[in-house]
């Protein structure tokens, strides 16, 4: 009998043994293979998970030191270091980093500006829900993407609401619609890299003054899909932006996590600002998912945008939740 549970004992040792290099080998090619410049999708792929791969890491520590060899010991010191770098990286968007942006509750009410931004699911057939919810929302600017022909039709009782509409329906996800019922001095889709995926650009008058919206929805890093034409046409972006006479409003679902580098530049290039940090990751993809949620629908603001208010509203079919913003064009205070 004795002979038997030490067989099991060593099965069982080498089975953890076994899961524990496995474990280690996958945190640190997760966390090393996006410090690369690289674009391929399989590696930008990892700059999404980095709470998960955090909290993988730590498994592995306590894992690596419970089997107490030399070796699982160094590991699992270095699995630390890993968890802790992943920290690193998603701390600004955690409510214990100091916020970017100063919400500017004090604002006019005249003066202020909502916006509503739906990445909406090109599949999904449920109309009437997001028909209701911009009824609802009653949005000043309206910002939709993954809308075809299909959408853009069953749209159109909200859009006639709309003084300035752009249609730009595609069948392959990448369709826009804009709406705004302030005046506009000129909007359009336009291409600012090489591959068939549009933006949105719009000179809005404000009653606080005018400002430059920017929507975007560049492709993701999935299979067959690397990021050269999204980081291309995010840092595009970020320039037009930074030349522009107007403050700016970035704002869609850029298939990009907030702390990726690629955001980082964007931030820099553009002198933007995050209302993310320093009040949470307000994660709105995957709706459908309370496991795997991450930040990649964004907003941004220059310099001369007062925020009201950032959030996230309910789900209505997509597998996005819709973002709401409330800004005025003004001092733009970030502290």
């Amino acid at each position: 009998m004795s002979g038997t549970v030490t067989i099991n004992r060593d099965r069982m040792h080498s089975l953890l043994l076994f899961l524990f290099w496995l474990t280690a080998a996958a945190v640190a090619f997760t966390t090393l293979a996006p410090l690369t410049s690289r674009a391929d999708w399989w590696i930008r792929g990892w700059d999404f998970p980095r709470v998960h791969i955090a909290v993988v890491a730590l498994f592995a520590a306590v894992l690596g030191l419970y089997l107490a060899q030399l070796s699982t010991q160094a590991v699992a010191a270095l699995m630390i270091v890993a968890a802790l770098y992943q920290g690193f990286r998603i701390f600004p968007y955690t409510r214990l980093a100091e916020p970017e942006i100063t919400l500017a509750k004090s604002t006019a009410e005249g003066d202020r500006v909502s916006l509503l931004s739906f990445n909406v699911l090109m599949e999904n057939d449920q109309y009437d829900r997001t028909l209701e919810m911009i009824a609802r929302e009653d949005p000043d600017v309206l910002f939709l993407m993954e809308t075809d022909a299909a959408w853009v039709e069953a749209l159109e009782p909200a859009l006639a609401t709309y003084e300035t509409v752009v249609r730009h329906p595609l069948p392959n996800h990448y369709g826009m619609v804009f709406a705004t019922r302030l005046p506009v001095v000129a909007a359009e889709t336009v291409f600012l890299s090489d591959d068939t995926t549009p933006a949105l650009l719009a000179e809005i008058e404000s009653p606080g003054g005018a400002f430059f919206f920017v929507g975007l929805h560049p492709r993701p890093p999935v299979p067959g899909s690397d990021t050269e034409e999204r980081d291309a046409q995010i840092q595009r972006a970020a320039q037009i932006a930074d030349r522009n006479r107007l403050p700016v409003v970035a704002m869609g679902d850029f298939n990009d996590v907030a702390w990726s580098w690629t955001a980082e530049r964007f931030k820099h290039h553009g002198n933007f600002l995050d209302p993310r940090v320093g009040r949470g990751m307000l994660a709105s993809f995957d709706a459908t998912s309370w496991l795997m949620r991450f930040p990649i629908d964004q907003l941004y603001v220059t310099e001369g945008i007062d925020l009201v208010s950032f959030t996230r509203t309910d789900p209505v079919g997509s597998d996005h939740f819709p973002m709401r913003a409330v800004i005025a064009v003004g001092e733009g205070e970030t502290r």
